[in-house]
């Protein structure tokens, strides 16, 4: 399928906006969610139900040539082939037709992708993270959630209803006189809806082609070096030398000792259990209703935070640094874990890249193992250890003592040269080098062997398409990536 492109001068901008149903708008909204779950759940079933059969046959010795055929699962198939199923298939024949086609649609181009990622990932064609096989959707745990992509998709003119699909108009929560009036200035338009529960409230995220015109920064010609952390959010140091620190709101840890307190209330009322059959009581829904409150809040407080820290520093610098963090490296400390997935390390560097893109502004990623923290911003000597635990750098080589994170935030903001001159770390500046620890630059490890499905598993080690070379760990020769 072809990628969306954007016209000449315009973006592609989502919107979202809290949503204010009624009763049986309410209900429409979860049954259109729980569609999308339902169809995806059959494709799954029907494409690994022809994974199982081969494996059945191959047990039995059938040849290669004789076994089923494989189920494709790009979308136009599986659409063609849920139109033939959903008027005699039990599961769908009595109530298919209360929903709008958007919602199976939904569900289908989901497992199409899941599938996708499966077999891109199994052959070694997909970065990140390993992708499993695609499993059922659980109705207590799958996430409500509905996409629109044809037919009545409109704000209305007095910015405060929404019209979509056979859900007709819902009243929104806020007004969205902004986007309206981009509308009717032809300068932007709708691509798809979104519908989403999330945080005890649903949700439209309008999809939508915005024009949007480059605003020039209040300091283009300065870089600003980003150091993140758990005492302070953020230490910034820029390129005329001077330090600006963003305070931790640390949401979570001042909302502990209410949650504690909400979390033994709950504990106390009589909670549903599936093994027995056992259902909640009034006063544990209630009780449990409050303590998410207490969560969404924290949530929200948390994201609006961020986004002025990011929007803040993206208007008033030309150029950010931030490090090539392993944050899910980080979480594995227990002592500093709830901190650091408080904190958000993650968000600011996704935040800092597409609100540079607006403005045309360069975001420059140091290496992971650049060594900002042990490298001395002012003659580059390197040391061999830093613990955490100490907060000051004291550089061996020259006097420069100095706090350890401003230190690393002057590294960083001298890597913005670098992708200029090209030397690629501050530390080949004509300076003293100091041998790194453990004779690499980085540390080294082999690469994880490739996990090959047992007996039990569909679908096993053979897939339809022919199975390539696994990836490897990316090479480490550039020390800068520029987003």
């Amino acid at each position: 399928m072809k990628k969306f492109k954007p016209q000449a001068g315009f973006v592609v901008q989502a919107y979202r906006f809290a949503l204010d149903p009624n009763a049986a708008q309410e209900q429409a909204l979860r049954s259109h969610c729980g569609a999308a779950r339902a169809a995806y759940n059959w494709a799954v079933g029907w494409v690994t139900a022809s994974w199982w059969q081969r494996k059945a046959e191959e047990s039995y010795g059938i040849p290669e040539p004789e076994l089923t055929q494989w189920r494709p699962w790009s979308l136009p198939a599986l659409r063609k082939e849920f139109n033939r199923a959903k008027v005699t298939d039990p599961r769908f024949e009595g109530w298919w037709e209360e929903n709008s086609k958007e919602a199976y649609s939904t569900g289908l181009a989901n497992a199409a992708a899941a599938f996708d990622n499966y077999s891109k990932s199994k052959q070694g064609r997909r970065k990140g993270k390993r992708a499993g096989m695609p499993r059922f959707k659980s109705k207590r745990k799958a996430r409500w959630s509905c996409r629109f992509t044809t037919g009545t998709i409109r704000l209305e003119p007095d910015g405060r209803h929404v019209t979509l699909p056979r859900l007709g108009t819902i009243r929104l929560y806020e007004r969205a006189d902004g986007l309206r009036d981009r509308f009717e200035a032809r300068r932007a338009r709708i691509l798809s809806a979104t519908v989403r529960y999330e945080r005890g409230r649903w949700f439209v995220s309008f999809q939508t082609e915005v024009k949007r015109d480059l605003v020039r920064v209040a300091q283009p010609g300065v870089a600003v070096g980003i150091d993140l952390g758990v005492k302070h959010l953020a230490v910034m140091a820029d390129s005329h030398g001077e330090f600006l620190y963003e305070p931790n709101p640390a949401h979570y840890d001042q909302a502990l000792k209410l949650l504690r307190l909400l979390s033994r209330r709950v504990s106390r009322r009589r909670s549903p259990d599936r093994r027995t059959g056992q259902t909640p009581s009034k006063r544990w829904e209630k009780a449990n209703a409050e303590r998410n409150r207490v969560h969404h809040r924290v949530a929200n407080l948390r994201t609006e935070a961020l986004h002025k820290l990011t929007t803040r520093v993206r208007t008033e610098y030309g150029t950010v640094v931030i490090e090539d963090l392993n944050v899910a490296g980080m979480l594995r400390n227990r002592r500093l874990a709830r901190k650091i997935a408080d904190a958000g390390f993650g968000e600011i560097r996704r935040q800092l890249t597409y609100k540079g893109q607006r403005n045309a502004c360069p975001t420059v990623v140091a290496n992971r193992w650049y060594p900002s923290s042990k490298t001395c911003a002012d003659c580059g000597a390197v040391k061999a250890k830093l613990p955490l635990h100490v907060r000051v750098f004291d550089c061996d080589e020259c006097p420069l003592v100095i706090d350890r994170d401003e230190n690393a935030a002057r590294n960083l903001a001298a890597l913005a040269a670098a992708v200029t001159t090209g030397t690629g770390v501050a530390g080949d500046q004509d300076t003293v080098k100091v041998s790194k620890p453990r004779g690499a630059d980085q540390k080294t490890r082999t690469t994880r062997p490739s996990r090959k499905a047992g007996p039990g598993r569909a679908g096993g080690a053979t897939l339809p398409q022919p199975r390539q070379k696994e990836t490897r760990d990316r090479t480490q020769a550039e020390a800068l990536a520029l987003w």
